[in-house]
């Protein structure tokens, strides 16, 4: 297995994002893990760990430049898959009180032994977003929800805002197109309940342009959001 501890140094050095030796060493145990488990099932198409390391683990530490977590600051990662950003961020962030969501079991397998691996804490559910936002427990309990997924974004607000409370934000990572997508989701972040705050750009090493999108909590989320996932889907606010 290739050691990408050096090329995660230089990196993470160069976007003002320094990481300790045993934050770089944390990572090449996450990265040999979620190759290792990739060939029993199917976790990332990313699999060279030279990409792993720009397009999953630097992409995912830039939600830190875009969005300040306060200290111990309650964060819940929607639609998790391999642990991103959720995973990065806590091992950049060991004071956050990560949740991690998905809907597959399999993958909160997967996160539970990478857990155990690294020795973090993070509280694993095994639910669909709409479901889970509907608990009260995590309903509007969050300071930051965030969303790798590639749904559009009047789609991902209404899955991933009822998890915000007041005065918290939502973080919509996105590749190009940002814009049109915050003006396509004005409507939907309106109703429930946020504003769009702002949105900032990086350009990952390889050329590639990433946007954050932040959506603020100014009021309370309405009960009727979120709704089934097939009327999301179909009808988008």
């Amino acid at each position: 297995m290739i050691n990408i501890e050096q090329r995660l140094i230089e990196l993470s050095a160069q976007y003002g994002l320094p990481l300790s030796a045993q934050q770089t060493a944390a990572f090449q145990t996450y990265m040999e893990l979620l190759l290792d488990w990739n060939e029993k099932m199917n976790l990332t198409a990313i699999t060279e760990p030279q990409q792993v390391v720009e397009k999953h683990f630097l992409d995912s530490l830039l939600l830190i430049k875009a969005v300040e977590i306060p200290k111990n600051g309650k964060v819940i990662d929607v639609g998790t898959g391999a642990g991103f950003p959720g995973i990065p961020l806590l091992l950049y962030r060991p004071d956050i009180r990560l949740t991690l969501l998905d809907s597959l079991q399999k993958r909160l397998t997967f996160l539970q032994a990478v857990c155990d691996a690294l020795g973090l804490s993070a509280e694993l559910i095994h639910a669909r977003a709409e479901e889970g936002s509907r608990q009260p427990k995590l309903r509007e309990q969050f300071d930051l929800a965030c969303a790798r997924a590639v749904a559009p974004l009047p789609v991902l607000c209404e899955y991933c805002v009822p998890f915000v409370r007041r005065g918290g934000a939502f973080a919509a990572m996105k590749g190009p197109g940002a814009a049109e997508e915050s003006v396509a989701a004005a409507k939907a972040i309106s109703l429930l309940g946020a504003h769009a705050e702002s949105t900032q750009s990086f350009t990952l090493p390889d050329g590639s342009e990433r946007n954050i999108i932040l959506c603020r909590k100014i009021a309370a989320t309405s009960d009727k959001y979120p709704r089934h996932g097939s009327k999301i889907a179909k009808t988008p606010l």
